[in-house]
């Protein structure tokens, strides 16, 4: 598994936490922080989960909007808790971060979810993804 891979699991696991437990994205990043100043071998990926993590804090209303608009019915607080961090992720990489093609970014979120999630959310999480990325300024997808 490559280090962006890893910290997309990272990320992953960090949102999930936070909204399971009701906490701030903040507080869970600031947990998550000082356990990986413990696991320095880690360091990789854990640099990428925090850009991920904080570029999603940073945009969350964008992308949450994005979300309840391609997701056709279906309200945020309705998804499982894990497709909605998956999916923020893979907005974030598609919008914010010009260093992951929109392919790749939605295919690391398919596998993430067919992994983590049911199993209709892989099918789920493409279709908002893909839709997100074709709508977008120079979309390559």
């Amino acid at each position: 598994m490559s280090a962006r891979s890893k910290a997309r699991k990272r990320a992953i696991d960090i949102l999930y936490g936070a909204d399971l437990r009701e906490s701030s994205i903040n507080e869970a990043l600031a947990t998550a922080a000082a356990r990986a100043m413990q696991e320095p071998e880690r360091e990789a990926s854990w640099i990428y989960a925090r850009e991920i993590v904080q570029g999603i804090t940073e945009h969350g209303d964008e992308i949450d909007e994005l979300i309840e608009t391609y997701s056709q019915g279906w309200a945020l607080a309705r998804m499982p808790i894990v497709d909605r961090a998956i999916i923020r992720i893979g907005i974030w990489e598609i919008l914010f971060n010009g260093n992951v093609p929109d392919s790749v970014a939605i295919s690391e979120a398919v596998e993430q979810a067919n992994e983590l999630s049911t199993e209709d959310s892989g099918k789920f999480v493409n279709g908002i993804l893909a839709r997100v990325a074709q709508t977008r300024p120079g979309a390559t997808v």
